[in-house]
């Protein structure tokens, strides 16, 4: 997955979109009919703090991480009476290779700063959450 801009091809935009968005609707359609016919379940959707903020140079991924944040919290909504919980967990910066996915050189310059001011999350952080 990458972060991408608004000069990034139309293929990279659908290939976000298809990961982060169409992925959750996929695997929530897949478990969604096995949990109310259990009348319990938790889904634990992963986002990120970019899906509450806009930033030059990663617009289409906060776009997509928004989109995670309302699906998730529509269906919290509409399943919840069925003992069904749902859960978004949003990190902020976790060390993964996804920086070297970034293409927008100043998107680019902003995140390795951010790195050398902050102690990222690792990845174990965000599965034990």
């Amino acid at each position: 997955m990458t972060h991408q801009n608004f000069s990034n091809s139309l293929s990279d935009w659908r290939r976000s979109f298809d990961l982060n968005v169409l992925g959750l609707l996929y695997a929530t359609h897949a478990v969604l009919p096995l949990l109310k016919a259990q009348k319990s379940g938790h889904i634990v959707n992963i986002s990120s703090v970019a899906g509450r903020t806009a930033r030059a140079g990663v617009g289409v991924y906060n776009a997509t991480k928004w989109g995670v944040n309302a699906l998730s919290e529509a269906l919290r909504q509409e399943v919840h009476k069925e003992n069904i919980r749902v859960t978004i967990i949003e990190p902020g910066l976790v060390d993964t290779e996804i920086d070297n996915q970034i293409t927008d050189p100043v998107a680019k310059q902003r995140i390795e700063e951010r790195r050398k001011s902050i102690q990222p999350l690792q990845s174990e952080d965000i599965a034990a959450a």
